[in-house]
């Protein structure tokens, strides 16, 4: 197949779809990617991708075209500018694209606006598109402070409403997802299929290294932001630095709350918690491999109950116990999963109380949880599963693309 990828992010910015992307190339596709210059999370352009630097690169045989960008820095309103210049820059990347292809595959991460570029060239060139959604909208916008019911809120449920009836096919990350979009959107169930993310081949091949036995170290990894909630940790953390427990937290990775989060840490005066900023995806097992636990928090809203961020894949993968503070889908599979505990969203004392109790675990029932964890991975989460399924629809599509 010959397919075509709209995602407004690709690497180098820490996201998933470059290795979708290059593992379908491995399967024998052609793969061509339509994306932003990177500048995500920090919100600047990344060193060597400004002016018309690698606006027509390769990067393990996908062929990656970079449109024009607006950086989406630190403020609202060049967010907003970042997002809306996506449609219109992509859009006008893809008028001189001399290629034709056979699907559309949409990275369906926020702002469901990138999709839009997606689903007007697959009308123009007869084509079916497939979105692969990870961010419910305008469920989503609420997690970010938007408040359900506002007139943002309102336009971008008019906005949504127009993609989703317009996608041909949808997958969802998430099993809760499918009531969202049937009850909210009228989006007919044959177009709708469960097929959650995958975690990296490199987290299931860890060997534990522990510098320090006698402390038991916990490790939050990924974005920060509004609803990865990481204040509940922190609040979690200054009760756990009151009972002199041997515990220590990491929280690696980079996002719009992380100077919000070390001021909190500042203002708490922890001594238990260390930022270590964002690192490349290469250095991440490292970080794994020291962790006794993995820690996954998100905030009470709508939109994070709906969700299971990619992370969790990650830390079932490298058969590690997950303790969370997060309703809905998180929890679920937290528990299903057998691999831990999850108190609900905003409950920092809950959350220092099961990360207390797990510190005094023995280290056989710590090895069980793990087992669990890596268990679930096995039965749900593998690359195999998931490129299978993902190669499939494609497939189905393009076929329906040319009938």
């Amino acid at each position: 197949m010959k397919i075509l990828v709209i995602s407004q992010y690709y690497p180098p910015e820490p996201f998933r779809i470059g290795d979708i992307c290059e593992e379908l190339v491995r399967r024998g596709h052609r793969v061509t990617v339509v994306t932003s210059r990177p500048n995500y999370p920090m919100g600047r352009i990344y060193p060597g991708y400004r002016g018309k630097q690698k606006s027509d690169e390769t990067m393990g045989g996908v062929h990656v075209l970079r449109c024009g960008t607006i950086a989406r820095r630190r403020w609202p309103v060049f967010r907003l500018l970042n997002y809306y210049g996506y449609r219109f820059f992509a859009y006008a990347r893809l008028r001189r694209i001399k290629e034709s292809f056979d699907v559309v595959l949409i990275n369906g991460l926020s702002p469901v606006l990138q999709a839009i570029p997606g689903i007007r060239y697959a009308r123009k060139k007869g084509l079916k598109s497939v979105l692969y959604s990870m961010d419910l909208w305008p469920a989503s916008l609420a997690a970010g402070g938007i408040r359900e019911g506002s007139l943002i809120y309102r336009h971008f449920e008019r906005v949504s409403a127009f993609i989703y009836h317009r996608i041909d096919y949808i997958l969802y990350s998430s099993r809760t997802a499918r009531d969202y979009l049937t009850s909210q959107f009228g989006i007919p169930e044959d177009r709708l299929e469960y097929l959650p993310q995958h975690a990296e081949a490199c987290f299931s091949e860890l060997q534990d290294e522990k510098p320090d036995p006698g402390l038991t170290e916990f490790l939050f990894a990924g974005n920060v932001g509004a609803a990865q909630n990481v204040p509940v940790i922190l609040k979690a953390a200054a009760l756990l630095q009151s009972t002199d427990a041997p515990i220590q937290i990491r929280i690696v990775g980079d996002g719009s709350r992380s100077e919000a989060g070390r001021e909190l840490a500042r203002e708490l005066g922890l001594n238990n918690v260390i930022f270590e900023g964002r690192h490349p995806a290469e250095e991440m097992p490292q970080y794994y491999a020291r962790a006794d636990a993995m820690l996954v928090t998100l905030s009470g809203e709508t939109y994070c109950r709906l969700t299971l961020p990619g992370k969790v894949q990650s830390y079932f993968a490298a058969g590690k116990p997950v303790l969370g503070s997060a309703d809905g889908e998180t929890m679920d599979i937290i528990r299903e999963a057998g691999c831990g505990d999850c108190v609900p969203s905003d409950d920092h004392i809950g959350l220092a109380r099961i990360m207390l109790d797990f510190s005094v675990l023995p280290a056989g029932e710590r090895a069980r949880l793990g087992e669990n964890a890596r268990r679930y991975y096995q039965a749900h989460f593998t690359p195999e599963r998931f490129y299978a399924r993902l190669e499939a629809v494609l497939q189905t599509e393009a076929d329906q693309s040319h009938a």
